[in-house]
């Protein structure tokens, strides 16, 4: 009967082979691979594990699996990520929201609790124009890209959310020629050109290069977005950005020089500065 896989075989098999490819969490990841396969929730998978998997299940499962062993991210095979609380749709066209985001969000929020008009330059997914429109429901949410496939899955997951969020194909603030906004929000890609070879397979070889690279030491964007945001603030308002590892000195320097009051960093989980922000004149 050895050739029968139930659900416990298959888990307990899956585990040590998406460990050998250096998988991390690869019990967890089985068990999510294998919820996609049968429909079943991990509680449902647990109460069956002596299950029989049929024919078409072990086949979808088997090729799953093969696409993660080759170090496929989880969030692009499952076709979504959860994002503050919501769940988001996500394709290999753009980057896969992060938790560490969620602080970007976080201290918009904290800082302009009442914003009546919002700018996210950068939208991708559309993860944190989205968080914030749930949260402002009465705010005008703008989100500008360049990239026209990841326009497409923002407007999906704006849908999805029933949400508010306007958005515009270009760079930074080309769209928004004498417009202003009492809070605008980047995540920007700021990820050393060299560095980029160093990343995890996961990130290197399938999420968008474009959405990484921020140039030789990865402040291209903070050079662009930082001295032209005054302009485009409403008086008072806020501009803040998620910064990457041992960046946020430099970010703050940035802001500084560009008139901003009240500057601040905040951590992130991994105590990390991960968030430059500052208010307009």
């Amino acid at each position: 009967m050895s050739d029968i896989w139930t659900v416990l075989k298959v888990l307990n098999w899956t585990k040590g082979y998406l460990a050998e490819k250096g998988v991390e969490n690869a019990r967890l990841e089985a068990e999510w691979l294998l919820c996609a396969t049968t429909g079943m929730d991990r509680v449902g998978l647990y109460v069956n594990f002596e299950k029989p998997l049929t024919d078409a299940e072990l086949a979808a499962y088997r090729a799953l699996v093969a696409r993660r062993a080759k170090r496929e991210p989880l969030q692009y095979l499952l076709g979504s990520q959860e994002f503050c609380g919501l769940d988001f749709l996500v394709v290999p066209a753009v980057l896969i929201p992060r938790h560490d985001t969620e602080l970007l969000v976080e201290e918009g929020l904290r800082h302009a609790p009442a914003a009546r008009s919002v700018l996210d330059i950068g939208v991708g997914s559309g993860c944190i124009a989205v968080a914030l429109a749930k949260a402002l429901p009465d705010a005008d949410v703008r989100g500008v890209e360049k990239s026209p496939a990841a326009l497409v899955l923002a407007q999906q997951n704006i849908e999805r959310h029933a949400v508010r969020v306007t958005l515009f194909e270009g760079s930074l603030f080309e769209p928004f020629a004498g417009q202003r906004f009492d809070l605008i929000v980047s995540n920007p890609p700021y990820i050393p050109t060299a560095d980029l070879a160093t990343l995890q397979p996961e990130v290197r070889e399938y999420e968008p290069l474009s959405a990484l690279d921020g140039g030789v030491d990865g402040l291209d964007f903070y050079r662009q977005i930082i001295p032209a945001a005054p302009e485009h603030l409403t008086p008072g308002g806020w501009l803040m950005v998620e910064v990457g590892i041992d960046q946020a000195e430099a970010v703050q320097g940035m802001f500084a020089a560009s008139g901003f009051t009240d500057i601040f960093t905040a951590k992130d989980p991994s105590l990390i500065d991960r968030v430059v922000g500052g208010r307009g004149a």
